[in-house]
């Protein structure tokens, strides 16, 4: 039997006669109090929400490594969710998808469409990747990509690395358009709450630092040679919520920022669609849950310095997502709904060479990768494909476009770019920010692969996250020039304000509360 959706109104009302039966309140006094409430002024605001399949076909690429996976099973479909808000003057759409990421082309052509069939300029549109590593085949190499190269460069990025599936980007491409337009078309008079909310039992740094002086990745559970995490998390959950002039939940947004790696087995959303299923089971209902992902290039369930074997793959997805959902759902339910809401958008596009591998690194990884694998050493033999790859890319385009953009809605701020970005980063986003909510969005509008701070490149540095690679390789002050360009265009903005309660009037006392103690 599927559960009614209850109004804001009718959980309120049901929640005056709970708090009665237990004797912590009076449920007349409490519908009194309902009624004399004054009610909020609607506004020029219009919100809609909606939808899309992007679950990919069993035998497609699983993307996520540097060499080839196939997917085998289906856990749980994989979407394109999106949200528009307009203000009657601007129109601005924020998309999240259940992708590893999001190349820059498809990007541009979505954008395209979605401006072409409903209007919303592509400046205002912000498409971010939940990193899913068990989503369909969006990457690493893009078709086309190396056909400039040498014929073993080819081999190795065509047949030896993850590649992107040519029918899966244009269904990507056909879904997200379709999504925004959904929404757009979904449009209703709507007041939006903003909520913050804080878990950190969840998420940890994946790097850290070492006796020797270095930092690892993925250290290793109980390695004595551990001092502790090179880096922070950033714990905060934060929660935007839409309701109809019924007080019916339209649709939320969800930031947080963690690696989608839980991985439960076969295709899936991951860890976020428990986030999906604890929100929708809390409030119900069947509403979208727009998941755009913070800045967690260094950020995963994984923690190195708990003693004890993790969780099999399901149940960690299900503690990530649960935990993260029902630390939203408390967020949503203590935030007030509000009719004003000033909407922006902005961006600008960063010019960032790439690093050059050294000429002698370069020649030999030109032999090494000419051994089998198997002779070379696997990892080694990885790394050396792709400091061949990179050197193929450089040739073509030494110096990339990177988008930064900044998307405000009323009080909160969401600002975007197109890396696997360091938590590190991002908190020096939003300390820099002078909104009441700031939200970083990590791999939104493109793909730059990991961007780690500078200390990382440092003598104490080190890491998965800073080996030159094809998909890794911009110059070292590239999250310092993200932090500013971010930072820049959100100092064109005014902030809303959090909306909150009405202020109550001077009231009487309750009557059967106002009684001198009685002895006998």
């Amino acid at each position: 039997m599927k559960r009614p959706i209850l109004s804001r109104r009718q959980f309120a009302g049901q929640s005056a006669f709970l708090l009665a039966a237990l004797g912590l309140a009076p449920a007349r006094l409490l519908a009194q109090q309902q009624a004399t409430a004054p009610a909020r002024p609607w506004s020029a605001v219009k919100v809609g929400f909606a939808e899309r399949d992007i679950t990919p076909k069993i035998g497609m690429e699983q993307p996520g490594g540097y060499g080839k996976s196939f997917h085998k099973t289906l856990h749980d479909p994989c979407k394109v969710r999106a949200v528009v808000f307009d203000d009657g003057k601007l129109k601005v759409a924020l998309v999240g998808t259940d992708t590893l990421f999001n190349p820059r082309h498809l990007i541009l052509a979505a954008r395209a469409d979605i401006e072409r069939r409903c209007g919303i300029p592509g400046a205002n549109v912000m498409i971010g990747a939940s990193h899913s590593h068990s989503s369909g085949p969006t990457g690493m190499v893009q078709p086309g990509e190396f056909d400039h190269a040498s014929d073993l460069v080819k081999k190795l990025a065509y047949e030896k690395s993850s590649a992107a599936d040519p029918e899966y980007l244009k269904l990507m491409r056909q879904q997200i358009a379709d999504a925004v337009v959904a929404a757009h078309d979904a449009r209703v008079e709507a007041h939006v709450a903003f909520g913050s909310g804080h878990e950190d039992k969840v998420a940890f740094n994946r790097r850290q630092r070492m006796k020797n002086g270095l930092t690892f990745s993925h250290a290793g559970k109980v390695n004595p040679d551990i001092i502790g995490y090179a880096g922070p998390i950033d714990p905060q959950v934060g929660v935007l919520g839409a309701y109809d002039k019924a007080g019916k939940l339209l649709g939320v947004l969800v930031n947080y920022a963690c690696h989608a790696t839980t991985s439960p087995g076969g295709i899936s959303a991951n860890w976020i669609y428990y986030l999906e299923k604890t929100m929708r089971g809390a409030l119900g209902g069947d509403f979208p849950v727009v998941f755009l992902q913070g800045a967690c290039g260094d950020v995963t369930q994984v923690d190195n310095l708990n003693p004890y074997v993790n969780p099999a793959p399901e149940r960690w997805a299900m503690q990530v997502g649960g935990r993260i959902g029902a630390e939203a759902v408390r967020a949503l339910l203590l935030a007030e709904p509000g009719g004003d809401l000033a909407l922006n958008a902005a961006m600008k596009t960063l010019k960032i060479p790439r690093r050059k591998p050294a000429p002698e690194r370069l020649k030999e990884a030109l032999d090494l990768v000419q051994k089998d694998p198997k002779v070379a050493g696997a990892t080694d033999w990885t790394f050396a494909k792709e400091t061949v790859m990179l050197d193929a890319i450089l040739a073509k385009e030494p110096v990339a476009d990177v988008e930064v953009q900044a998307i405000q809605v009323g009080p909160a701020v969401f600002a975007a770019n197109p890396a696997e970005y360091f938590v590190q980063l991002g908190l020096d986003i939003k300390k820099g920010s002078k909104f009441p909510l700031t939200f970083p969005v990590e791999l939104a509008n493109g793909i730059v692969g990991y961007v780690p701070t500078e200390e990382a490149f440092g003598p104490n540095g080190g890491g998965y996250e800073t080996r030159l690679t094809a998909y890794s390789n911009w110059e070292i002050t590239a999250g310092t020039q993200i932090v500013k360009g971010c930072l820049e265009l959100i100092g064109k903005f005014t902030p809303g304000m959090i909306p909150m309660p009405a202020k109550a009037p001077t009231g009487l006392p309750w009557q059967y509360g106002n009684l001198a103690p009685q002895t006998k």
